[in-house]
């Protein structure tokens, strides 16, 4: 075999698909977000950010930054270790007391993403629970795919948020079978929550384990930015909870959450847990105060909701189609790969807007968007500057606009 013309010629298909991914370097500066540099070169320039996941700008709270050097000055800036040799501190079983208070579970276990902990323990629970089906979303994660995968073990994909569907798969499966339904509380491409509760009685009449990624719920939805889950008043109800501390805190690092049963059993067989140097203590530290602060950060949380109402308006008045929802997640539909890049390039180049592209894999194809993000630092001024430079790419670019009596896009799967 060809090697070195294997690889080449991967990545030239991969580009002339237009899904190449290019990183951009920016630099997000605490005393001017969501003013930040990008760095091409030798060359910097100011940008607009407005695809971030540190929802609450907790990154750059001087409480949170004071907290990550004052014990990276007591502990350095390493772990030492796995959990199991070194590697855990007073922090990091203070963080995890702190996480399974947070959900109300019993327990909880930390991990270096929320990737490896979805992954992982997925990956875990499938091959320990002999005969297991599981019975995923068809948009979930690709963290909760890829374990889930790895597995090797019967499968059922329901449509998206389509309780229906997930029934009508339940009922083929034997009585005695073990069964996990894995789903999400908010979907981050889409901005659209599940149907928890409804999700929840079918798991209890069909005898079925629960696995809720809470990702881009926790911090922003609930009593004490609880989660979604909270919201609806069933977190006792769910058995496992995902979630991270890389976005609404601001942090590093994913976990899980359940009865002390569970958690025991994922600390003591997941090769992903098992053989990983844990977190730094200093971000573990820093997570424990970014929770505790968000607790408090109900009017963030508002900051946050009306900031994305004002975007949806303004959209709708403009004929941008994008996916209607009632989250912070904004997704503003392009469909073309080629015209989502060269859309962000325009707004990047011509008006200073700082925008992710998005398109296979991370959505199917055909799905290519933006998605918008809104933080507390964001004001009146910047959102009508993002508008204006919406509507002159669409003008510019002639993207395809909605029919004035069809303001927005319902997600039909």
């Amino acid at each position: 075999m060809n090697y070195e013309k294997f690889f080449s010629d991967e990545l030239k298909s991969l580009k002339s698909q237009g899904l190449y991914r290019k990183f951009r370097e920016i630099n997000r500066e605490r005393s001017t977000f969501p003013k930040a540099l990008e760095r091409d070169g030798e060359k910097e320039r100011q940008v607009e950010v407005w695809c971030s996941n540190d929802y609450l700008n907790l990154s750059q709270h001087p409480a949170i930054v004071n907290e990550t050097i004052k014990v990276t000055q007591e502990l350095g800036t390493g772990s030492g270790g796995t959990r199991n040799i070194s590697g855990t501190s007073s922090y990091h079983a203070d963080l995890e007391k702190t996480l399974a208070e947070l959900h109300k579970k019993d327990a909880s276990l930390i991990f270096p993403s929320a990737y490896t902990a979805n992954q992982s323990t997925l990956w875990t629970l499938c091959k320990k629970m002999q005969g297991i089906e599981i019975y995923s979303d068809e948009l979930n994660h690709a963290s909760m795919i890829q374990g889930i995968k790895n597995a090797n073990v019967n499968v059922h994909i329901f449509r998206h948020n389509d309780v229906e569907h997930l029934e009508e798969l339940l009922k083929t499966s034997n009585a005695n079978t073990p069964k996990m339904i894995v789903f999400e509380s908010l979907y981050s491409m889409e901005g659209l929550r599940s149907p928890i509760e409804k999700i929840i009685w079918l798991a209890e009449k069909y005898n079925a384990l629960t696995y809720l990624d809470e990702v881009h719920s926790v911090g922003l939805y609930g009593p004490e930015g609880r989660g979604i889950a909270a919201e609806q008043g069933v977190s006792d109800k769910i058995d496992i909870i995902n979630g991270t501390l890389s976005k609404s805190f601001g942090q590093l690092g994913g976990y899980v959450a359940a009865n002390s049963d569970i958690i025991d059993f994922v600390r003591s067989f997941a090769p992903g847990f098992i053989f990983t140097s844990s977190v730094n203590p200093s971000i573990v530290a820093s997570s424990i105060k970014a929770i505790k602060l968000a607790k408090k950060a109900d009017h963030l949380r508002r900051e946050i909701k009306f900031n994305s109402d004002q975007i949806r308006a303004g959209l709708r008045n403009l004929d941008i189609p994008f996916i209607e929802n009632d989250s912070h997640i904004i997704p503003i539909l392009i469909k073309d790969p080629l015209l989502c890049k060269d859309a962000a390039n325009l707004l990047v180049d011509k008006h200073g807007i700082y925008i992710q592209p998005v398109f296979f894999p991370t959505v199917p194809k055909g799905d290519e968007r933006f998605r918008v993000t809104i933080t507390p630092k964001h004001n009146a001024k910047d959102i009508q500057n993002f508008l204006n430079a919406i509507d002159d790419v669409w003008t510019e670019m002639h993207l395809e606009r909605v029919d004035s009596d069809k303001k927005v896009v319902n997600l039909n799967r």
